[in-house]
């Protein structure tokens, strides 16, 4: 795992709590599932029928029947449950999914997220990302400041099709950590290294900064 994605993955683990029952996406959100403490009960669902995903397997324990919303092999917990798919949906959509971490392709100022699809590239579905951002109580986006061009991807307005609109609770990136609030999109903390100014430079979007945070500049 690169710095950056160590750096973005650690601190989206201190958004889960004890007890909560949790979604992670497809991609980097899955790598959560190996940093969340071992002191702490945390079910972790996945849209294909099971609640209960342990960390990925060592290499030679795989189990190829067990895996992931992402045909990934996982481990299950003690205490797992499987089920068919739409038992899982039925869980997000009523409402029982506590968080969904989710990767993101853009993220708008006024949280609006586009994750599943770019024009022009095959994709194999949507999967349940327009599900889980309307059915778990909180969503929280994870991803690399800016693309492989080093253009900004957390944008004044979404250029990608739209997996949900003004949807999005908190967006972790290698750079910053921004909450949307009644007020706008807020930039709540600065990861270790890391310069307001570097933020701005690479920010498309406009943010508020705290006076006081502003302050301890």
């Amino acid at each position: 795992m690169s710095d950056e994605r160590s750096t973005i993955v650690r601190r989206a683990v201190q958004e889960i709590k004890d007890g909560m029952y949790v979604n992670l996406g497809i991609g980097m959100p899955t790598l959560v599932a190996n940093v969340i403490p071992k002191d702490m009960t945390v079910m972790l669902q996945s849209e294909n029928g099971l609640l209960g995903i342990g960390p990925y397997p060592f290499e030679g324990e795989e189990d190829p029947d067990l895996i992931n919303a992402g045909k990934e092999t996982v481990t299950a917990v003690s205490g797992a449950s499987f089920f068919d798919s739409a038992e899982s949906f039925a869980m997000i959509r009523g409402g029982h999914i506590d968080l969904a971490i989710l990767g993101g392709m853009e993220v708008a100022e006024n949280g609006d997220l586009a994750n599943w699809m770019i024009p022009g590239k095959m994709v194999k579905g949507m999967g349940g990302a327009m599900d889980l951002v309307s059915g778990a109580k909180r969503i929280v986006v994870i991803m690399e400041h800016v693309n492989k061009q080093g253009e900004s991807k957390v944008k004044k307005s979404c250029t990608l099709p739209l997996t949900g609109k003004s949807v999005v609770n908190r967006l972790i990136t290698d750079l910053a950590v921004f909450d949307f609030t009644d007020r706008g999109m807020e930039l709540a903390e600065l990861q270790p290294g890391v310069t307001i100014d570097e933020v701005r430079a690479k920010t498309e979007a406009e943010f508020l900064w705290s006076a006081e945070k502003q302050r301890e500049e």
